[in-house]
Parts: C-alpha cells; sequence; structure tokens
C-alpha cells in the first residue's frame, strides 16, 4: 500500500520531515518500508498487519499520527443535503450480509476528467484516472478507507435498490467486462429486474458511469466480511474494496463515505443533491465495553505509564474512555500474598481503573490485551528500557531429548539432511499407510489435507517428490515428528522417525561404477539407529507391510515389539504417485524404542592371549535366515566367542554340491579368553555346541 505525505498534512499537523515521519510510523506500527519519489510527489511504500483495516487509508494514518504527536485531527467535512431523504427506495433483505446501506442521488452531472490535483494523486497511488465520477469514488477509498460505488442512476430499474441473495443461475457481467455466474450464498445489489453489482466485490458492466451519464446513485455500505470473503474467493476476484470488507470495514463511516464522494462530485462534475441521503440501517453492530487495569499495563509493558497519558492515546485513536468505571466491575486473579515465599496463591480482586468502548472502526480490539498493545505502539516501542524478561523456575529438559539428538547425529553423520514435511494429509494416504483411525479437521484446507497425519510416510514421499521433479536424483532425507490416532473420543499422539532415500548410493569416480542405493543400504541406517540403544534380542523378517515391494521389505522386532518397518515402495505405490524411481523408506516407532535406554559407550582390554578361529560350512533351506541363526547361537552364550561372520553364502543351483530351494552358508566363529589360552578340548567342545544348535534348525552339516 502506498501513502502521501503530503496528503496526510491535509488532516494532522506533522512536525517533522518526510525522513522523521517515516520513522516515526514504523515505531507505531505502520511499517514504511520504502520512500519513493521526492517534494509534493513523495510516496511511502507501507506494510501492515491484516487486523489494521482502519489504517488502509490516509485518514487512518492520520489518526494514528494526531496521537504520535498530540495534534488534532481535522474533521472530514460532507456537503449539506437536502432535508428528508431521496425519491429512491433501499430495500435489505439479507439483514445478516447487509448490516447498513447508504445512498444519495446526484442529478445533472457532467462526467469528464478529473481534475489535475485528484488525478496526480491517483495516479502516485497505481491507481488509473477514469473519469470525474468514478474518480470520486477512488479518491474517497485512499482518502478515508470505506469503498463506495457509483451506479449510473438511469440504467437502474423499478427506482430501487434490492441488497439480496443471487438466483440460482444467476448472471452478472461485471466492470472488468466477464461475466460471472453467481451462486445462491453470492450477496448482490439489485434493481426491480436485475442483479447490478456484486456486493462488497465490484460493480456491473450494464449500470456504471459513462459520458453519457448524467445522474448517478452513491452507494456506500457495510457487507458482512465472511459473505465477501466467500464470495470473492469462488469467483477468484480480488479488489480494493472486498480487501477492506474481508477485514471488516468501518460501518460508521458509511455515511460519511457517501457524503464525501458526493462533495467530490459536486465539485468536479457539477449538479445538484436530489433529497438528502437514504440510510438503510437494520442491523445495528454493537462493541462491548473492555475493562482497562494500570496494573495489567504496568505488568505487560514493564513500566509505569502515567494514567493522564494512557487517557490521552486512547482518546486520540478514537476510543472513548471512561476514568474509574465506577468500581463496580472487578477482575479475579491469582496473586502471591507478601512474605508467603511463593508457597501458595490467593485470590485478589482489582478494580477496573478504565472502561474503554473502541470506535466502529477498530474491530479487531475485543480484549483489554489489544487496548494495552494500542497504548505501547502510540507510547513508542523505542522509550521502553532494555530488559531481561523474568523468569522463575528452571529449564526442563525432555526426557526424550539425548534420544532424539543421538538419532538426528547419527543419520546426519550417514549422509541423510531433516525435512519437514506438513502434519495434514488426504483420507486415502491415510488408510493407505496406516490401519489406525484417522483424526477429522474441522476445517480441512483442501481434499488433500482433510485429516491429521497418522503415517509420515505422505510427507516424506512429497519431499522425496519435489526433489526428484526438480532435478535432484540422489535424495537421502529424514523428518522426526508426530502421528495422530482418534481412540475414541480423545487423540492419541506418537513419536516417529521416517528415512526417505532413492538414487546414487555413493559418488561415481573414475574408478569405481556408480552403485544404486538398495534395500541394504536403508537396514544399514535403520540399524545404526536402533543400534545406538540397549536391548537384550534384536531380529529381522520379511512383515514390512503392504505397501512396501513384498520381497525387499523387512521389519525390526526389538524385544518382542515391532520398532520399524522399512523397504523399497511398492512399484504399484510409486505409479499411483508417478514415481519412475526406485524408492526406499522407513517409519520408526521412536515410543517403543524410547522405552530402551541409550548404549552407553564401553571398551575392554585387548587380550594377551591369541585368539581361535572355526569354520563352519552348512546347507540350509532358504527359509532359514541369519537373524534365527545368530539367534540360536547366542542362546548358547559362550563367553569367550568374540566374533560371528558369515563369510561366503552359496544360493541353490549356483554349484552342483548345493541343489535348488537350499543354500550353502560358510560360518566363522572366533573365540579367545582374557585371563588365559584356550584348550583345544574348550573349543571342541563350543564348536559341537554350535553344531548341534544349526541343525536343531534343520542345517546339515558340509564336509
Amino acid at each position: 500500500m502506498k501513502i502521501l505525505p503530503q496528503w496526510l498534512r491535509e488532516f494532522v499537523s506533522i512536525p517533522v520531515d518526510e525522513v522523521r515521519l517515516a520513522e516515526d510510523l514504523t515505531m507505531a506500527g505502520i511499517s514504511v518500508e520504502a520512500v519513493i519519489g521526492e517534494g509534493d510527489e513523495t510516496a511511502y511504500e507501507v506494510d501492515l498487519t491484516p487486523n489494521r483495516v482502519d489504517a488502509i487509508s490516509h485518514y487512518g494514518v492520520a489518526r494514528d499520527l494526531s496521537a504520535v504527536y498530540d495534534t488534532e485531527l481535522k474533521a472530514l467535512d460532507a456537503p449539506a443535503s437536502s432535508s428528508g431523504p431521496g425519491p429512491f427506495k433501499i430495500e435489505i433483505e439479507d439483514a445478516q450480509g447487509c448490516a447498513r446501506y447508504v445512498a444519495q442521488i446526484v442529478r445533472g452531472v457532467t462526467v469528464m476528467a478529473s481534475p489535475a490535483k485528484i488525478g496526480r494523486r491517483l495516479e502516485l497511488l497505481d491507481s488509473r484516472p477514469i473519469n470525474n465520477v468514478a474518480d470520486a469514488s477512488n479518491y474517497t477509498l485512499h482518502e478515508m478507507g470505506h469503498p463506495t460505488h457509483c451506479f449510473d442512476l438511469d440504467l437502474l430499474e423499478g427506482g430501487k435498490i434490492v441488497v439480496r441473495r443471487a438466483y440460482a443461475g444467476e448472471v452478472l457481467r461485471t466492470l472488468d467486462g466477464v461475466e460471472r455466474k453467481l451462486a445462491p450464498e453470492d450477496l448482490i445489489i439489485a434493481d426491480a429486474k436485475k442483479a447490478v453489482a456484486i456486493a462488497g466485490v465490484m460493480g456491473g458492466f450494464d449500470t456504471m458511469i459513462t459520458e453519457r451519464t448524467r445522474n448517478v446513485l452513491i452507494e456506500s455500505a457495510w457487507f458482512d466480511p465472511a459473505s465477501v470473503r466467500r464470495t470473492a474467493r469462488r469467483l477468484g476476484m480480488h479488489t480494493d474494496a472486498s480487501h477492506r470488507f474481508e477485514r471488516g470495514a468501518d460501518i460508521g463511516a458509511a455515511p460519511i463515505g457517501c457524503a464525501r464522494v458526493a462533495k467530490l462530485i459536486l465539485e468536479t462534475a457539477g449538479g445538484t443533491l436530489d433529497g438528502g441521503a437514504i440510510d438503510a440501517y437494520p442491523r445495528k453492530l454493537h462493541h462491548a465495553s473492555i475493562g482497562l487495569r494500570h496494573s495489567e499495563v504496568r505488568r505487560i509493558l514493564g513500566i509505569d505509564i502515567d494514567d493522564g497519558e494512557i487517557t490521552r492515546i486512547l482518546r486520540r485513536l478514537g476510543f472513548a474512555v471512561t476514568q474509574g468505571g465506577g468500581g463496580a466491575v472487578v477482575r479475579r486473579e491469582s496473586v502471591t500474598p507478601a512474605g508467603s515465599g511463593g508457597a501458595h496463591a490467593a485470590l485478589a480482586e482489582r478494580a477496573i481503573d478504565w472502561v474503554v468502548a473502541a470506535p466502529s472502526w477498530r474491530l479487531d480490539v475485543t480484549r483489554e490485551i489489544d487496548v494495552i498493545e494500542e497504548i505501547a505502539r502510540i507510547y513508542g516501542y523505542n522509550r521502553f528500557p532494555n530488559t531481561l524478561p523474568r523468569f522463575a523456575g528452571s529449564v526442563v529438559v525432555s526426557p526424550e531429548a539425548q534420544k532424539r539428538s543421538v538419532q538426528r547425529s547419527e543419520l546426519l553423520a550417514l549422509g541423510y539432511s531433516e525435512g519437514v514435511s506438513v502434519s495434514f494429509i488426504s483420507r486415502g494416504d491415510a488408510a493407505q499407510f496406516s490401519s489406525a483411525s484417522a483424526v477429522a479437521l474441522a476445517n480441512p484446507i483442501s481434499e488433500e489435507a482433510t485429516v491429521m497425519r497418522s503415517s509420515m510416510l505422505p510427507g516424506m514421499l512429497r519431499m522425496v517428490e519435489y526433489n526428484l521433479n526438480r532435478g535432484n536424483a540422489d535424495v537421502r532425507l529424514f523428518e522426526m515428528g508426530s502421528v495422530f490416532e482418534q481412540a475414541g473420543s480423545a487423540v492419541a499422539e506418537q513419536e516417529r522417525l521416517c528415512l526417505g532415500a532413492t538414487g546414487a548410493a555413493e559418488e561415481r569416480d573414475v574408478h569405481h561404477a556408480e552403485r544404486k542405493y538398495g534395500f541394504f543400504d536403508l537396514k544399514g541406517a535403520v540399524e545404526a539407529v536402533l543400534g545406538r540403544f540397549e536391548y537384550k534380542a534384536l531380529y529381522f523378517d520379511e512383515h514390512g507391510g503392504e505397501y512396501l515391494h513384498p520381497g525387499r521389505a523387512a521389519r525390526a522386532v526389538m524385544d518382542g515389539a515391532t520398532v520399524a518397518r522399512f523397504g523399497q515402495l511398492h512399484p504399484s505405490v510409486a505409479a499411483a504417485r508417478k514415481i519412475k524411481a526406485e524408492v526406499y523408506v522407513a517409519e520408526i516407532d521412536c515410543g517403543r524404542l524410547f522405552q530402551h535406554a541409550l548404549r552407553q559407550p564401553s571398551y575392554r582390554e585387548v587380550s594377551a592371549y591369541p585368539a581361535v578361529d572355526r569354520d563352519f560350512s552348512f546347507l540350509f533351506g532358504e527359509e532359514v535366515t541369519w537373524e534365527r541363526i545368530q539367534s540360536a547361537i547366542g542362546a548358547l552364550k559362550i563367553a569367550e566367542m568374540i566374533r560371528l561372520v558369515p563369510v561366503e553364502r552359496l544360493a541353490g543351483g549356483s554349484v552342483a554340491a548345493v541343489p535348488a530351494g537350499k543354500y550353502s552358508l560358510l560360518l566363522r566363529a572366533e573365540f579367545q579368553a582374557a585371563d588365559r589360552t584356550l584348550r583345544d578340548d574348550e573349543v571342541a567342545l563350543w564348536s559341537a555346541q554350535i553344531v548341534k544348535a544349526l541343525e536343531a534348525l534343520g542345517g546339515r552339516l558340509r564336509t
């Protein structure tokens, strides 16, 4: 938004130059981002917070300046209208959508170009001058912030304006020449026969002001913000009028805006008023009074501002302030009695020092803290001393904080980058990647985000897709977050760690060919994370999940509880998402994993006695997994066996001695004692125990 300093000076006496003015406006919460031009054509590029619709005009900014500089704000003048309402009817069928509608008729105008001053100011504000009647409406919008509209009176049929909802299938051609198909929820302005404008958004083409216009009907109304927002969004329209109405326009400004447009038309286009303003006001809007306590101002702001200064600031901003509050309204709050040492809390009653009524242009001010914010920004944030916030108590570290840090460090060291995705997913994704009951959102932003995520995988896949679609073929990502499940009337939250990867497993160079990321790369990353925790037993099996490739998926079970599922994304799932690359994903249940303590670093001295190796060559059926072999030998609890490794595996049919459906495995066990040299009979006994355990699995010792 742009503001012209010279225009501001017409409403309020400003004792500083343009440079200092820009600084003072910024400190008051109206941020001046840039200063454009010089002299009388200086313009400020201003950034406002969405709640400050009252400041989207020169008069609104001038009102703040009157409080900053403690100077009078010049009242907006209007023409003296004829006594009695004009000869025109206003019918409001939907008072909820239109709480007030003001109209004024001007007859005998001459439509032509606007005077140079008006045209130039509109150009400096990036608004194209049209003609003196249309420009009167646009000029008033920038001047005082209230949207208005001018109709060609002679093109309105039936001698009345009707504010109603659109009929099903009704069509209106708007000022931009586009035919808009209206819906029954759209609030419109109509004459006796047809729609002539979309309320709060844009006027109609068939009743616009042209060179042939002689009589004008000025509209100045207040429309419900939610109604305007829904219509503007549905039609894909965002106008200066809808921008203001959507944020809550000033209902009290409707008659003033109408009068200001009439004044400008009389000055620039001639003509006369036909009767007075017609003010249809079926629904009054009231602001509740707000109690303000001096003690609360001091508590929030940290300084003691004089009562007179507080009253002055609020009244300059247009607030009605009643000193004292009559002692009738009190607020109960928790306080600590003197001398109690903070051990007990008591309820005290604090009388309200002021009763404050917000003006009609400040719909955003509804609470005591809102009033305190107004006091602070006008008093000046730069006048507050630099102090550290008071803090009682101590920092409480989450018991899982170190465990999360270990997981993060491990994955970063493995070359994974941390990502963050949104917590909302579609119902289809929730059903595909989780069996949990999804938590539905009350107000979803789209069909792709209707429930809280019950799995981290949809978000991870979106991040992988995002990288692949932008030419990044080598992806290593992890995300730590929460998933949600409907548990009766309550919502259960659980912590998860998710991994996603695709592309090359290692960088290609002149000495090595590129190797693609595969299942065992992912399994290694999962094992590295799980290996940082203490456990008694850990094994992997093939029960990965339906969304994973049946031959390249696994489940990790730690001490009897499933802690992870991982593998390659099922080809059909990848195809549905238009992913051509092989994507590997893993989801780790941190809630179950964090039940285990972190593995503490330990060491043992290198034995001074020699180690002894023994090799075992066995034939196994394909159903016998390495986890079963490892568990069977581990169950023997041979303290002197310091290492067990698979040396060689031959698949069935690869050699004549290994039949199909079998595989040959060469195992090497290493024995060593810390206090003695091992005897042959000890090693022979342990070897026999190992052979017996492997034969119990269906293995056959090869000779």
